[in-house]
């Protein structure tokens, strides 16, 4: 038996956003591999094994799902949103990389997935719809004072911006730092929406400006999205919508 990797997103949390390649993938599988609450939401059945772990594991897990596939198993490593965007594939092709060199040929495939940062922004209209940049405001793999050059340029460049991980309770201050840059580069009504658990059941959308946002808006379940100098929010009866225009005035 010929073993493969497939490295799948779960999307934000609605089984709808789930694409069929995907459940395609765990449906053939022997082994599903990720973070406790990703794997979590695989279904148990006859025939596959579910392998959780804690987070900052990432190479561990990795270097797991790559011997499972040598020895002939079909695993797929599991991440929330899409593999390739502060996930799981990245770390699959680091630990494939300083692997053995018979990893080299296992067959690995990514299945995208929607990410958190799209279907927050579907939730609020289209705030993305023109050029944007995804920042992940951790600083466990990098310093701050990259992210701080990164906030800085984005803004100075007048993209709109989706922010991952904006505020955890060990890192309490960060958001409350990138705040603070962003008022001084933008303007104080530049748009900011805070989606927390899109597509959960505990979803909220909220709409505030540079001006009145606070930390406490943002924790780790939420995806922040600042918008650009030109994003605007249509008032309506029903619920506000945020977009970007397509083009941009010379």
């Amino acid at each position: 038996m010929s073993g493969w990797v497939k490295i799948a997103g779960l999307g934000p949390g609605d089984k709808a956003l789930v694409t069929p390649e995907v459940t395609q993938s765990l449906a053939e599988a022997t082994d599903v591999v990720g973070y406790i609450p990703y794997v979590a939401r695989i279904a148990e059945r006859p025939g596959l094994t579910l392998h959780a772990s804690d987070n900052r594991v990432e190479i561990d897990r990795s270097n797991h799902a790559l011997k499972m596939a040598a020895e002939g198993k079909r695993v797929v490593v599991v991440s929330s949103g899409d593999p390739g965007v502060f996930a799981m594939a990245a770390a699959v092709f680091e630990a494939l990389e300083n692997g053995p060199n018979e990893w080299r040929n296992i067959q690995i495939d990514v299945l995208p997935g929607i990410t958190a940062m799209l279907a927050a922004s579907a939730r609020a209209g289209a705030p993305l719809g023109h050029d944007f940049c995804a920042i992940n405001l951790s600083d466990n793999l990098k310093p701050w004072s990259l992210i701080e050059k990164r906030l800085r340029l984005a803004a100075q460049g007048d993209f709109a911006m989706g922010f991952y991980n904006p505020r955890s309770k060990s890192r309490p201050e960060g958001f409350e730092r990138t705040l603070g840059i962003l008022r001084e580069e933008c303007e104080p009504e530049r748009v900011i929406i805070f989606a927390r658990a899109v597509s959960r059941r505990d979803e909220t959308i909220k709409f505030s400006t540079l001006a009145d946002a606070t930390p406490e808006m943002a924790d780790m379940q939420t995806v922040v999205i600042v918008g650009s100098s030109r994003t605007r929010i249509i008032e309506r009866n029903l619920k506000p919508i945020a977009y970007t225009p397509r083009f941009t005035p010379e």
